[in-house]
């Protein structure tokens, strides 16, 4: 999967159930069951970063995932707020 990943920091409860935790390695993605691992690296860096999806979103339709901030942080990408982004898989 190839797209834009944006992040959030905001206090919520995800659609899983757990409390956010901006700090924590985790994303929402509209499809993917809760649980999976995914690696997602940053088409120009290359740097990437493994995270467990905990949560649903995004929800505007040109983004293909929602970083937490930690996790957008791993990858460099916070200070623009989107980055294309390509996505892997790891473990379901």
């Amino acid at each position: 999967m190839d797209g834009v990943a944006s992040y959030y920091w905001q206090d919520q409860m995800t659609a899983n159930g757990e409390k956010f935790n901006k700090r924590a390695m985790t994303a929402a993605h509209r499809t993917l069951p809760f649980g999976t691992k995914v690696r997602v690296t940053h088409a120009r860096t290359g740097r990437a970063v493994v995270v467990r999806i905990n949560d649903r979103g995004p929800f505007k339709k040109s983004r293909v995932i929602d970083l937490s901030e930690a996790a957008a942080e791993a990858i460099g990408m916070t200070g623009a707020g989107l980055a294309p982004v390509k996505i892997d898989v790891v473990s379901r």
